[in-house]
């Protein structure tokens, strides 16, 4: 057996069945080797970003790695960026990388990069493979090591002669760790800082934001007098009428400041303490009052489920019923964004996946859909722009049974547009929304925020989208996805609901 036969069977003895991609050359083994695995589900992306966010999103909602696979350091440094948002998502992912022959690196051909190197700041795990008869024992610590609770990147580089050559032999995937129990010293500490009347907030993350956590969450707040927080981008939330509605921690330092304010404890459950985006002149990083303490109930690695279900019981909080939902009133008029997260709100399928990297334009979205039908909302974790489209894709192969709708901001949709063709040639269920604003509407407020009222020629001009008008539909025409332009709250309405009848992807383009 060769090794790149070797790495194929231990990923599909270990239930890993659904490998993203852009090979190269010297991946033709790997690529050989796939294509001796018919239950393995090769999918092609046509830029490594693309691979990488939707391998993020596939992560998030299967609950277990999806395998990417690159090619060299360079097509390993285009799809950095999403994974840098996987990893500070605490996402399940086997990234592969080929690389050149060991012995052909003497003579450093064109693509010779440290890929090891460049790898290492965005895993958690990196080892290059050493020789064909040990590579069994190196794909099995890299699967393990993603899979270690909460979730990991692990990258494994696999040079092209190794995977090649035969002498390979397989070693069996150790059972994924379970998440480590919170001690009951822990547990009780927390109790005490709910029951001491000070102003509390519960601030969840991971697996804690899932529906199991926050029943228990919404259990806690019913029994004591907590807030709950999400954290200002989560890996991934469950939502719905029958649970709590969790507040977020404002982008905006001065609202986020506002927000917090007051509060004398803060109990961090899978979750970091907040902190701003980045520095300004004048503001502090820490968005935490001065006098705030921190207590961990549980951190990485961590039950916060179970810990939460504790504190829970101890209290005795009891579950909220599932109310009837009510109806929602659609967007009506000038097609604004708070217009777009009104019909949204109204019309979400339940069971829906939404996808938010609209930005700038949506900032209303997760307040104004709190009571919208049952669903899984889906974030940018690590700040990188370019995931909308990519998490949307890896989501709609994890769940095809599900409609995924991706709010997308037009100047970050166009890091990764790509990804509309792989939903197309898959046959993914996705409804794109793009805020089509026509500018990197955020950077103009991050200018004022440095004290720039008016912008001169330069600035503005790396702000504006504009000078030709970037037309999306022709764009999604052109990768084989159907697309409509709206300019009013009442066609968005029309084109969204046809959407979600659409069999594959559809895109709107919301003119804002």
């Amino acid at each position: 057996m060769n090794g790149a036969d070797c790495v194929v069977r231990t990923l599909m003895a270990a239930g890993l069945d659904v490998c993203f991609a852009n090979p190269g050359t010297s991946e033709m083994a790997l690529v050989a080797a796939l294509d001796r695995a018919p239950g393995m589900r090769c999918i092609l992306g046509l830029f490594e970003g693309v691979v990488t966010g939707a391998a993020d999103g596939y992560g998030r909602m299967a609950g277990k790695p999806a395998v990417s696979l690159l090619h060299c350091g360079p097509g390993l440094a285009n799809g950095l960026a999403n994974l840098h948002n996987a990893r500070r998502a605490n996402v399940p992912l086997v990234n592969i990388v080929g690389d050149h022959a060991t012995y052909h690196r003497a003579y450093f051909p064109p693509l010779a990069a440290d890929a090891e190197a460049a790898a290492r700041p965005f895993s958690h795990w990196v080892q290059t493979a050493t020789s064909t008869a040990t590579i069994g024992h190196e794909v099995a610590a890299c699967i393990e090591a993603a899979s270690a609770p909460p979730g990991k990147v692990a990258t494994l580089i696999v040079p092209a002669n190794i995977a090649w050559s035969d002498g390979a032999s397989l070693r069996a995937v150790a059972q994924p760790k379970t998440p480590a129990a919170v001690p009951f010293d822990v547990v009780d500490r927390v109790i005490a800082i709910l029951k001491s009347g000070e102003p509390a907030a519960l601030m969840l993350g991971g697996s804690s934001s899932l529906e199991a956590g926050m029943k228990a969450a919404g259990r806690i707040a019913a029994a004591a007098p907590v807030r709950l927080f999400g954290q200002m981008f989560n890996t991934r939330i469950t939502r719905g009428p029958h649970l709590p509605a969790l507040e977020l921690v404002p982008y905006n330092v001065d609202a986020a400041l506002e927000k917090l304010s007051g509060l004398k404890h803060i109990i961090l459950c899978g979750a970091k303490p907040p902190v701003a985006f980045f520095a300004y002149p004048g503001k502090p990083s820490s968005l935490a009052p001065p006098d705030c303490r921190f207590a961990v109930l549980a951190g990485d690695g961590e039950d916060g489920v179970a810990a939460l279900e504790a504190v829970a019981d101890q209290l005795g909080g009891v579950e909220r019923r599932k109310p009837s939902r009510r109806p929602i009133p659609e967007g009506e008029g000038e097609l604004t964004p708070e217009a777009i997260a009104q019909s949204v709100a109204a019309l979400l399928p339940e069971g829906a996946v939404v996808v938010n990297e609209a930005l700038t334009s949506g900032r209303s979205l997760f307040e104004m859909t709190n009571h919208a039908a049952p669903h899984d909302w889906l974030e940018l974790t690590g700040g990188s722009i370019g995931i909308g489209i990519p998490l949307a894709t890896g989501a709609a192969v994890a769940c095809p049974d599900r409609r995924t709708v991706c709010l997308q901001a037009d100047g970050s949709g166009m890091y990764t547009l790509q990804g509309l063709w792989t939903q197309a040639r898959e046959k993914l269920n996705v409804t794109t929304v793009i805020y089509a604003n026509r500018a990197y509407a955020i950077l103009r407020q991050e200018l004022a925020a440095l004290g720039v009222a008016e912008p001169g020629r330069n600035a503005t001009d790396m702000m504006d989208l504009g000078r030709p008008d970037l037309d999306w539909v022709s764009l999604a025409k052109g990768m084989g996805v159907e697309g409509v332009r709206v300019t009013s709250a009442e066609q968005f309405n029309d084109a969204f609901k046809a959407s979600l009848k659409h069999s594959g992807p559809f895109l709107i383009e919301a003119v804002v």
